[in-house]
């Protein structure tokens, strides 16, 4: 446990990375991809024999309120629970993954919570819109070994019946820089929507700094069933190159083709571009500071190009106050808000401005407690107002949050 306890804490030392074996355990965001290494470790630890276990997760619990025509207000629960076995040897890692939601049981009513200009996925046959799909159960089950050939470079192997491929920036649900805010961002299936796919190969060549990788893995969305694993083939693949140049930075650019991603439009395929970065710094002696810019650009087969711009940040002060907040920008289709026929292939450019607040009780041993609000403005072109009641409707939630403690 004295090395995997030196790594993590490597999560919050200024120090460069110079071997694969002192990557710090808080480098490792969802599926394969990396975040800046300096966060402190946000997880609980145990010991069986020489495997390293590791617990982490998000729970989110509130009202949510989604104004206009197209709003409804709901009770939800949303989140994530993630049990990790790491075991080191002298000649590589092994990491085992299972990563569970309780959205299907908390969050899948009607198909989803309530979330103006949200698109994607379907409930009953029919295309989602102004909801949040809820997450399958299984979010991961996924093992990966990274053979070092010398202290700087290595050859890795993802292989996971539920997983994610290596396309995208950290998912929503994982990075730092989200890390108090309960809701999905707008361009989830511009950015990072591949982070639940059924069926996952990839392979990487890994320097301390920097990771290349490609993935082929099945491109479907997962069906509306969320208590099973939507097995099949691989027909999609992606190719990422990850750099982490200091503690404080990581980035990213990927491209991916994804023949059929839609059940309800299966001859439709999408060539997805994303890039993105992430900064992280300690704020005092028991906060942070996160911060994400992610672009990503859909080309759908007989629609139009589309992209999405996302800056999001959260500041943890002191360990009990923390505010953060999202600006977004998405062009989409009127297929994908689910408008009349006439308006199906016609762009629209809409945002939202989001702004949220957290205490945070306790430590209560290895979790903390939170109260938080988040309030959005969301922005819609004069087109769309017939749909939405105006052009700035607005949508909010209280909630509570439980989380392991972060241990400096």
């Amino acid at each position: 446990m004295a090395d995997m306890d030196h790594a993590a804490h490597m999560g919050h030392a200024e120090t460069e990375v110079r071997s694969l074996r002192d990557i710090p355990l808080m480098r490792r965001g969802s599926g394969t991809s990396w975040q800046p290494d300096l966060f402190p470790p946000a997880m609980i630890h145990g010991q069986v024999g020489n495997w390293g276990l590791m617990f982490q997760g998000l729970l989110f619990g509130g009202y949510d309120v989604q104004g206009g025509p197209r709003g409804a207000r709901a009770l939800e629960a949303l989140g994530w629970a993630m049990l990790m076995a790491e075991r080191e040897g002298s000649s590589g890692q092994l990491v085992l993954s299972l990563m569970l939601s309780p959205d299907p049981l908390t969050a899948g009513a009607n198909g989803g919570y309530p979330l103006l200009l949200q698109t994607g996925e379907s409930y009953r046959g029919e295309p989602l819109r102004d909801r949040q799909h809820p997450h399958d159960l299984f979010m991961e089950l996924a093992a990966s070994y990274t053979h070092y050939f010398s202290d700087t470079w290595g050859l890795m192997l993802y292989v996971a019946p539920a997983g994610e491929p290596a396309l995208g920036p950290v998912a929503f649900p994982h990075r730092v820089s989200a890390r108090f805010d309960p809701l999905a961002v707008l361009g989830h299936h511009w950015q990072d929507s591949t982070h639940i796919s059924f069926g996952v190969v990839t392979v990487g060549v890994v320097t301390p700094l920097a990771k290349l990788e490609v993935s082929a893995f099945n491109g479907r969305e997962p069906d509306e069933n969320r208590y099973d694993l939507d097995l099949r083939a691989p027909d999609a693949f992606s190719v990422r190159l990850s750099a982490n140049p200091t503690p404080r930075v990581s980035a990213q650019v990927s491209y991916g083709y994804l023949p059929s991603p839609e059940a309800l439009a299966p001859e439709v395929s999408v060539n997805r571009f994303t890039a993105s970065a992430t900064y992280h710094a300690p704020v005092g002696t028991q906060g942070f500071w996160a911060t994400t810019a992610v672009f990503g650009r859909n080309l759908e087969s007989g629609e139009p190009p589309t992209s999405s711009a996302l800056l999001e940040s959260s500041v943890d002060l002191d360990g009990h106050h923390a505010v953060f907040g999202r600006v977004e920008y998405v062009r989409k289709t009127g297929h994908d808000l689910v408008l009349p026929e006439a308006l199906a292939h016609q762009t629209f450019d809409v945002g939202a401005l989001a702004l949220g607040y957290v205490y945070q009780f306790g430590p209560w041993g290895p979790v903390k407690a939170g109260l938080g609000a988040r309030g959005a403005v969301n922005l819609v072109p004069e087109s769309l107002v017939p749909f939405y009641g105006g052009r700035t409707p607005v949508g909010g939630m209280v909630y509570v949050r439980l989380a392991p403690l972060l241990r400096p």
